[in-house]
């Protein structure tokens, strides 16, 4: 049997800061729609609006900051985010000690935690991709996905415990802290990151140097800690005209310089929108994108419509709500520790067939939820059905996200991707709770669950499917390791 493959010291310490801030986030599972049901007595309509308008604000602040990100050393915004995010969970717990907290304050963190959420992991992947060689991404990815199942696993049984003996926010002040820790995490990795330049600008003097002194000691050692620096990314034509040309002319003695030219809207929105250029420009990323994006969309609709169900109309006590959605995540584990091996043998064209359409067929099980072990039982059936295919779907797609985006193209395409999916899910989840609100929430998981069935049409036909990158057939020599 083969070792563990071993990625190097920096991606321990992200895999490590990823970690910490998934079980915060696993401790923290469902918490708003908790506390919003608990605390505030919100209604259907108040919890769905809750989980739908905060990511979508969310999600239009992160649009411009795609471009920034891109343009920015990645740990230091992934920190910033983290430390974003630790602030405005803490709010939390001091609204609910003072008696002031509202449904508006937890709609506001909801959207501060959204739109550093996608700028973090548009930094994380284009950190990522700079960190790895081309054939551990799907490694990478499937630790993360791993790591990413086992936390939910645990942290919402957990979190129900600690809320029946400590309150409804202490989960609150778990992912609050965790925050923090990722961020001392990312500090510890070390070493300082090259600023991103313009594609064709030549490095300068001695940076091409220690670039090739850095990736000889990376070959020569199989450690991957050289390659934390981050690649060149190009800016636009306009920017990189100056540059190269210098002064149109020079300017007569006396005369004052020209005012430095502003950037137009048109530019500033064209660089907004590359990611999604990017994205629609391919054929097997705009099917899996549009296919996620409804996917997705319809999965999470399902949450706070459950909470509804299950904590209001059922009588499910908060510690079988949170059992209901932790155990089935063992399942993740397995998924995510097939995946390397399953595309190894089948391919991915496969995976995206088959996986991609077996995520899509369970979800109509939640509309037969009853009460007591026999409604636990279900939920429990329909969530484990659900996320084995997914978490052996996602990181094959994330790999092959990152294997199928330039380098200068990787901030602003997975941006384009988290806002797309967060538009989704806040539309589906809106759409939803307005149903919910008219009809019940059974009625509303029937028509989810019934939508969701069509997802499997948009999905890329194996003759559309690009070949391997180069990458792939070493990954496939290897597919013995675990990840």
């Amino acid at each position: 049997m083969r070792g563990r493959r071993r990625l190097g010291r920096p991606f321990g310490w992200l895999w490590a800061a990823y970690a910490v801030s998934a079980y915060g986030s696993g401790l923290g599972f469902g918490a708003f729609p908790l506390i919003a049901v608990l605390v505030l007595h919100a209604g259907p309509a108040e919890v769905s609006a809750l989980s739908a308008v905060g990511p979508a604000v969310g999600a239009l602040i992160a649009v411009p900051l795609a471009p920034w990100v891109e343009f920015r050393r990645k740990r230091p915004v992934m920190i910033g985010m983290d430390l974003a995010r630790c602030a405005a969970m803490a709010t939390i717990p001091v609204g609910y000690a003072l008696g002031r907290l509202t449904w508006v304050q937890l709609l506001v963190v909801s959207v501060v935690v959204a739109a550093a959420k996608i700028a973090f992991n548009a930094a994380s992947g284009a950190f990522l991709k700079a960190l790895v060689r081309p054939d551990d991404l799907l490694v990478a990815n499937a630790r993360f996905e791993s790591t990413n199942w086992s936390s939910i696993a645990v942290g919402p049984p957990l979190g129900g415990a600690a809320i029946g003996l400590f309150g409804p926010v202490v989960t609150v002040i778990a992912d609050a802290f965790s925050y923090l820790l990722s961020a001392l995490c990312l500090t510890a990795i070390g070493g300082r990151e090259e600023a991103p330049r313009p594609r064709g600008e030549a490095p300068r003097a001695g940076e091409a140097v220690r670039r090739t002194t850095g990736e000889a000691v990376s070959s020569a050692t199989g450690c991957a800690a050289s390659r934390t620096t981050v690649e060149a990314v190009p800016r636009t034509t306009a920017e990189a005209v100056p540059q190269a040309t210098g002064d149109a002319a020079p300017r007569p003695p006396g005369e004052p310089a020209p005012p430095p030219a502003r950037k137009s809207g048109p530019r500033r929105t064209a660089g907004l929108l590359d990611g999604w250029r990017h994205i629609m420009g391919h054929p097997v990323l705009r099917a899996l994108y549009l296919n996620q994006l409804l996917v997705a969309g319809l999965i999470m609709a399902t949450e706070p419509l459950l909470a509804v169900l299950l904590l209001r109309r059922l009588g499910f006590p908060p510690w079988q709500y949170g059992l209901a959605f932790a155990a089935p995540c063992l399942g993740g584990l397995v998924g995510s520790r097939l995946a390397r091996r399953v595309v190894a043998r089948h391919g991915r064209s496969a995976v995206f067939r088959t996986v991609g359409t077996l995520r899509a067929v369970w979800l109509i099980g939640l509309v037969f939820v009853r009460p007591g072990v026999t409604g636990l039982v279900t939920v429990m059936a329909v969530e484990l059905a659900i996320i084995v295919n997914m978490s052996l779907y996602t990181p094959v797609l994330a790999a092959y996200r990152l294997e199928h985006t330039p380098k200068h193209l990787v901030a602003r395409t997975l941006t384009a991707w988290s806002v797309g999916q967060q538009a989704a899910i806040a539309l589906c989840t809106a759409l939803g709770g307005l149903l919910a609100d008219a009809t019940g929430p059974r009625t509303a998981l029937t028509a989810a669950g019934l939508l969701i069935l069509a997802t499997p049409l948009l999905l890329p036909r194996p003759d559309r499917t690009p070949p391997a990158s180069p990458a792939e057939p070493d990954a496939t020599a290897r597919a013995g390791t675990a990840p």
